[in-house]
Formats: structure tokens, C-alpha cells, sequence
């Protein structure tokens, strides 16, 4: 059985499970039905973004389930009819469907926060919905919350009651970064592409429950990522040793390089922590000589 120690320390992945670019070097194999198995035997969680567009049926939720290894935890994202075509408002039957996914993850020991990603036109105004929102949720299941709206970075009382709320829930604050992506011109079409998409938030290293989520967006050259790399582990590494269960995930410009990025992540993070593991050698590697795999994380 694969040493879980990582994972029971922290939980790093990447945006998605299955890319056919990662066959090969993560992957062992072309058939998508082993990539979720070979995924989460290296990497202990993965943002749940299809569901942000439509729930899946409860068989496939329960197939996830099975075919994930012990101690993965999918961090699915609330679906845009609850926050952005609703706004939060009258969105019962639509929580409830997906509350109940979250039960099948919950059951199966698989289910780690699940975030609520606010529209960027979501603002202060509207906070007091948000705050009922929340309260409503149920205390048994980890969640996140993600504001883009400029006052919930106004360092002053919309930012302030919004940060405390989510301490008394017991609720997390998703911390995104895009410093990396918008620190140069694009360098290919996939950074193009990326920067007319992803929002400049304010970034944050604040923390507000006792699972820190962070979303940091790179670049397609890990060594151009390698500053904001440092930084952040420095933070991890904090959160570490005060005992708290921080969930990372590694977003490039091109998928293809994310789980490069997270690998290149976790390596700086055992500079800081010393009795941190390596991850688990990359299913498509293991025939590879010793020098080709190294060259992935050193």
C-alpha cells in the first residue's frame, strides 16, 4: 500500500484529473478509465470544477469514490445555478442536489471542501445573503468561499466582517493568486488565453478555518513560477507546524504542466519541512531511468 503520509499531512493537486497530456509521465497508460487511479495515487486532491456546470449522476459520483486511492479528497465547486444565476437567493432545491453528492463523497471518507466561487460582481451589498447562505450550510462538511468583488479586499469592514464570519463557521477562506500569470507579457496562446480569463484578485494569506485553500496560477515555465513558489511554501510551511490541513492546487496556463508545477512545489515545501515525504513516483516514470524522473522535481 502507498505510504500516505503526505496526504495525511496536506493535500496537494492540480485543476483536473484527466489530461491525455500527462500520458506518459503521471499516466502509465491511454485508457481514461485508470487515469483517476494513477492521479490519485500521486496527488491527494483535485478541484471539482464540472460540477460548477452540471452535477453528475450519484453512480459516477460513487465510481469517483472507488477508483480514487485512500485519503484523496475531491474539492468540488458549487454549482453557477446557486451562485451566479441565482445569487444565493431561493437556491434550496439546487443545494440540496448538490449537498447530496457531497454526502456520497462524505460517506466514502472521500470528500474534502467543497468552494463557493462568488461572481465578481457579487459585492458587499449583497453580504448579508451570503452570511445566511452560509449559516445554512451544514456544519458536518468542509467548505470554502471565494470572493472576487473589490470590497471583500478593502482591508476595512466589508473584508473584516466577511473574514470573521467565515472564522465563526468554521468556514475557509479560498486564497487565489494569479501574480504569477500576470507577472510578464504572454509567452504562448495558452498564456494569452489565460490572462484575458483570470480575474487580478488582491492576493491573501489569510486564514479563517483550519483547512487553508490555495489556488495559485502559474505559468507554463515552472521556472518562471519559482519566485511566488518560494514565497507560498514558506507560508505552507507555517500552516504546517501550527497543525493545520492546508489544500493546494497547481493551475498553469496549459494543464499540461500542472502537475510539473505541483511537483516543483511540494520539493520547495520539503526544504522548509524536513520531515515532509516526496510524492509517490509518477505512475508513467516508474520504467524511466532515474536521472528523466529526477529532472521532473529537482
Amino acid at each position: 500500500m502507498q505510504d500516505d503520509t503526505v496526504r495525511r499531512t496536506y493535500h496537494l493537486g492540480c485543476p483536473v484529473w484527466a489530461c491525455s497530456d500527462w500520458t506518459g509521465s503521471l499516466f502509465s497508460t491511454k485508457d481514461r478509465k485508470k487515469w483517476l487511479g494513477e492521479y490519485s495515487s500521486v496527488f491527494g486532491t483535485v478541484e471539482g470544477n464540472s460540477t460548477f456546470y452540471g452535477l453528475p449522476a450519484m453512480d459516477t459520483v460513487k465510481r469517483w469514490a472507488d477508483l480514487s486511492c485512500d485519503g484523496f479528497r475531491f474539492c468540488l465547486k458549487f454549482p453557477k445555478a446557486i451562485s451566479h444565476d441565482r445569487r444565493l437567493i431561493d437556491a434550496e432545491v439546487e443545494t440540496g442536489l448538490f449537498l447530496d453528492i457531497l454526502k456520497v463523497l462524505a460517506e466514502a471518507d472521500r470528500l474534502g471542501p467543497s468552494f463557493l466561487q462568488l461572481p465578481p460582481t457579487f459585492s458587499a451589498v449583497e453580504m448579508d445573503r451570503l452570511v445566511s447562505f452560509l449559516e445554512a450550510l451544514p456544519a458536518e462538511f468542509p467548505f470554502a468561499v471565494e470572493v472576487r468583488h473589490t470590497d471583500f479586499f478593502d482591508q476595512g469592514a466589508t473584508e473584516n466582517t466577511f473574514d470573521e464570519t467565515l472564522r465563526k463557521l468554521k468556514i475557509d477562506r479560498v486564497l487565489f493568486d494569479s501574480r504569477p500569470l500576470f507577472s510578464k507579457p504572454p509567452s504562448d496562446e495558452a498564456e494569452k488565453i489565460s490572462q484575458s480569463k483570470k480575474p487580478r484578485s488582491p492576493h491573501r494569506k489569510t486564514v479563517t478555518g483550519s483547512r487553508p485553500m490555495l489556488r495559485l496560477v502559474g505559468r507554463n515555465s515552472v521556472e518562471d513560477t519559482m519566485p511566488w513558489i518560494e514565497e507560498w511554501a514558506i507560508v505552507i510551511a507555517d500552516w504546517l507546524k501550527a497543525g493545520l490541513t492546508p489544500f493546494i492546487f497547481a493551475h498553469s496556463p496549459d494543464e499540461k504542466f500542472a502537475p510539473e508545477f505541483a511537483a516543483r512545489l511540494h520539493v520547495q515545501l520539503q526544504s522548509h519541512v524536513s520531515s515532509l515525504p516526496g510524492l509517490p513516483e509518477w505512475p508513467g516514470l516508474k520504467k524511466e531511468s532515474g536521472p528523466k524522473q529526477l529532472s521532473l522535481f529537482g
